[in-house]
């Protein structure tokens, strides 16, 4: 229950800043860090279990017919990552509150911080690659919130809208990956794919399986040539970047790569994608890094190229490559983390970020300057710091790949030039920013050390760099070895991190990086002059610019097919499902099959007459429009006439429930629009209209007839059976909705919620211009509320309530339920909003439409998420008989809270798009306004 709890504390944890935040910064900033505190805490209590090589699980079914359950596992490798994402996410929360200004919204930054935590925490702890998904996907949404953080400036919107894309297509390609990685294995529990390794990488599926999910990891870990959205993230507020930047968001992809890494590792395929898409990105982002005059720029690239070199590792396929990637993420995180805040102070004590003017901090921040450049050391890979451990593991293992064969000197040539480039632009990110002369043309002079707090989080870090430097043995092998044996699937081999491991290559690459990177950025007035020449580019033009054709794509398309004539859209639709139902139909041998049709009694011939002629009636007359829908209400009627015709009395009631409200809303509807509608169709078009309609109406027709005379098993069999013994209800049609397939009602309930909130929002604050008289110039009477309609609707309504409860109650027996119930009180109350006005109905009724519609839904997820409390999947329900005095025996269903659900919902969304619509034709005819002097205000 504890994992829970760790991943679902941050999901609380929002509310509480926002609640909060009126009380003062510091009070927000505080009560904001409470949750991730305790999931840091309940983390912490699990370290030695874990250390010693046990893996923590928590299981609950949720959907376990189609393999998805909320699933959590708790190893080495996700309790690293949850210690980075929580830990640095504590220092990240109190770095944002002396980094933001009073302007901005402290609640909601932490809000979305905290989303963005829940997120990462539930993907490095899921134990079900589906859960994953579910949790990856937040991860784009809620870092498309937290680029976009500043929405008043361009350059955060076209940032976020770049991560969004990229990401969220590579998340559809992780999706497809996924689902066939299920197909191959024939589960999605996570445990079972790590241990069918062999299984996976010998099916036919293997390579397209392994492309999908690699494109999932390097859209969102910005390999090459996905890298280019990452740089252009920096719009968001410096707290956001570092914690995107090290320990969540573009981890992400890397983590995954460890994830699956038994599954899917180990093949010639793996090692030259993954190791060739690492080292592009590494050489090359680090390169770009260097010529990068933006603090925040330098590191992104930096960030992006240091995502390669992890990945670079993984792809080596090798053990102690493994180890090192996982000792590299942990590194990165701690000196990445410490620079994007240093960066961050650099800026919001200067006002700029660009180096071209900040130089010479170290007189007047001298630190923060000290911080920075421990920071920007380790990154650089020198001794006594993480970063050369790490990077040492990276040398030594590049110079043993046995795939390369007598190209293996390639990699240790490009790994070294790679870091040749890092200690050049981490040297740069020194010497400029620091030294160099004088500041020139600072937003904020002379700049000073920043409050005492927002340097705690970046000393922490920096602390950690040494520390794990110095005393690696102590301080981070436990942790790495526990996660590196998680990642390979079995104990790593015997290793021990040192820092001396005396004269050998990987110390001598080391030396070249270091003196070749200095040498480098001594040329750097050359090379920038060449690098602005012939490499320059903003890949932020080139998307938009990518974008912009898509977009004038897509409307050249739209303008061939869309004219603003319906009636040429119902054309493409019916004439595209003619094409569609020709190609299957047309290799049947025979269209009769042996089965005999049901004879045809009189009482069903004349209904059918009554259907085709309301039917034709309502195509011949549909330019009256009043009188069309007349004839269409004759058409529900008769199909509520068929269904009772054929024993189906739940669905009749709905057919009749629906068909009520659908008038009424055509009704209001049509108020808005002229009575009789223009001829607007010439001989071609309905010689093409009768075509169609024609072969349509032949196409159904055959279509029923195969369908008919072949012999068929109907499913109706199980539900019949089960009924009352599995879901202790006799009326199958409403047992079926809430308990055989409650999930999608719960779907379907969700979707109108969430269209009606739509349509709320499209008519909300709308102006149309009202008609003041009917078709023939008779105008609307002065007195919109009868007074004889307004009495009989008001003793109306509590009788229809009455009935609607009626139905509502005996709905699990007896034809009824929840959405018959609900579409029936909505019908009496908007005939009471119709017969009394508006106002008279919300001087009464003071219901919020919109909250009504979400409680509903709800109490319905409630009631699925309380089968999970006795140990039963979610929305499974059950029964019981009570005996009452007098009362009798009667049957409790817990099916009847989640039919609840379905009841406020269904009310709630009707109401929400009819009273408003009502309301919108309601003020026609409700006086104006007026001033003392009887003027028009």
């Amino acid at each position: 229950m504890t994992l829970l709890l760790i991943v679902l504390l941050p999901l609380f944890g929002a509310l509480v800043p926002l609640a909060t935040e009126r009380y003062g910064r510091n009070i927000c900033a505080w009560s904001a860090c409470i949750a991730p505190l305790i999931s840091l805490g309940l983390l912490i209590s699990h370290l030695p279990r874990v250390l010693a090589g046990e893996t923590l699980r928590y299981h609950r079914e949720w959907l376990p017919s189609l393999g998805l359950d909320l699933s959590l596992r708790l190893d080495g490798l996700g309790l690293m990552f949850a210690l980075l994402i929580t830990g640095i996410g504590l220092l990240v929360l109190l770095y944002a509150r002396y980094y933001l200004s009073s302007k901005d919204s402290l609640g909601k930054l932490y809000a979305l911080l905290q989303i963005f935590m829940l997120a990462m925490l539930g993907i490095v702890l899921s134990d079900n690659i589906l859960l994953m998904l579910v949790f990856w996907e937040l991860t784009s949404l809620s870092s498309f919130l937290l680029i976009g953080y500043w929405s008043h400036q361009s350059a955060a919107r076209k940032g976020a809208r770049m991560a969004l894309a990229i990401t969220g297509a590579g998340g559809l390609c992780l999706l497809a990956g996924a689902l066939l990685l299920g197909h191959i294995v024939g589960s999605f529990n996570l445990g079972d794919i790590l241990a069918a390794g062999d299984q996976i990488r010998a099916h036919s599926l293997y390579p397209i399986t392994l492309i999908l999910v690699l494109l999932g990891a390097f859209t969102k870990s910005a390999q090459f040539p996905f890298h280019f959205w990452l740089p252009h993230a920096m719009s968001a507020p410096t707290p956001v970047s570092a914690y995107l930047h090290s320990a969540t968001m573009v981890k992400a992809g890397v983590f995954l790569l460890a994830r699956l890494y038994p599954a899917l590792a180990g093949t010639e395929m793996w090692f030259f994608l993954v190791s060739f898409t690492g080292l592009a990105t590494m050489v090359y982002a680090a390169y770009t890094a260097l010529f990068k005059h933006d603090l925040k720029g330098l590191l992104a690239y930096s960030t992006i190229s240091h995502l390669g070199l992890i990945t670079l590792l993984f792809g080596f396929s090798t053990e102690l490559a493994a180890a090192a990637a996982v000792f590299h993420i942990i590194n990165h995180a701690t000196f990445k983390a410490s620079l994007f805040m240093a960066a961050g102070i650099i800026d919001h004590e200067t006002g700029t970020r660009d180096m071209r003017k900040l130089n010479g901090l170290w007189k007047y921040m001298p630190y923060t300057a000290l911080l920075a450049m421990v920071a920007s050391a380790a990154m650089a890979g020198v001794p006594l710091l993480n970063g050369f451990l790490s990077k040492e593991m990276f040398f030594a293992e590049s110079l043993h790949l046995e795939y390369m064969g007598a190209w293996g000197w390639v990699m240790p040539v490009l790994a070294t030039l790679g870091a040749l480039f890092s200690v050049a632009y981490s040297w740069r990110f020194i010497h400029d920013v620091f030294f160099n002369g004088e500041p020139v043309d600072l937003p904020k002079y002379p700049p000073h050390e920043p409050p005492r707090f927002m340097k705690v989080p970046v000393e922490m870090l920096v602390v950690l760099c040494l520390l794990v430097g110095i005393f690696p043995h102590f301080t981070v092998e436990p942790f790495m070895h526990a996660a590196a044996s998680a990642v390979l699937g079995h104990e790593m081999p015997e290793y021990h991190l040192a820092l001396w491991h005396g004269f050998n290559l990987p110390l001598l690459m080391s030396g070249i990086a270091l003196a070749g990177g200095l040498l480098l950025y001594s040329q750097r007035k050359g090379l920038f002059a060449f690098y602005e020449r012939k490499f320059r580019s903003d890949e932020k033009l080139v998307f938009e610019a990518r974008v912009q054709r898509s977009v004038r794509l897509a409307q050249w398309v739209t303008d061939r097919l869309e004219n603003g004539s319906l009636q040429r859209y119902m054309a493409l639709f019916v004439g595209s499902a003619l094409v569609v139902g020709t190609v299957g139909m047309w290799p049947l041998a025979e269209w009769t099959g042996s089965r005999a049709l049901t004879p045809v009694d009189p009482v069903s011939l004349i209904a059918a007459g009554l259907l085709i002629v309301g039917s034709f009636g309502t195509v011949l007359i549909h330019h009256n429009r009043f009188a069309a829908l007349l004839l269409l209400s004759v058409v529900g009627l008769v199909v509520s006439l068929t269904f009772i015709r054929f024993s189906a009395p739940d669905l009749a009631l709905t057919q009749i429930s629906v068909e009520a409200v659908t008038i009424v809303l055509l009704m209001l509807a049509l108020y808005f629009l002229p009575q009789l509608t223009p001829n607007e169709s010439g001989p071609k078009r309905v010689v093409r209209d009768v075509a169609l309609s024609g072969a349509a109406g032949a196409g159904v027709g055959l279509l029923c007839w195969t369908v008919l005379t072949r012999p068929f098993t109907s499913i109706s069999d199980y539900f019949l059976e089960n009924s009352v013994s599995g879901g202790g209800g006799s009326n199958v049609v409403n047992v079926i909705l809430v308990d055989f397939r409650g999930f999608d009602t719960l779907g379907e309930i969700t979707v109108l919620a969430l269209a009606a909130v739509g349509i709320y929002a499209m008519l909300h604050g709308l102006k149309l211009p009202l008609p003041n008289a009917d078709g023939e110039g008779r105008r609307w009477a002065q007195d919109p509320h009868p007074p004889i309609l307004s009495v009989m609707t008001r003793i109306l309504l509590p009788l229809a309530i009455m009935v609607s409860l009626y139905i509502f109650l005996r709905g699990h027996n007896m034809p009824g339920g929840g959405f018959i119930a609900g579409l029936i009180t909505s019908v009496a109350l908007i005939l009471q909003y119709i017969s009394t006005g508006t106002e008279w109905m919300q001087q009464r009724l003071r219901w919020n439409y919109r909250k009504v519609a979400a409680s509903g839904v709800m109490i319905a997820t409630l009631t699925g998420l309380a089968s999970w409390l006795f140990g039963y999947p979610f929305l499974t329900s059950t029964f019981t008989h009570v005996h009452w005095p007098v009362v009798g025996d009667f049957e409790l269903a817990s099916a009847m809270a989640f039919d609840v659900g379905v009841y406020v919902t269904v009310v709630g969304a009707t109401m929400l798009i009819l009273a408003h619509l009502g309301r919108l034709a309601q003020s026609t005819h409700e006086p104006p306004a007026t001033n003392e002097k009887g003027e028009k205000i």
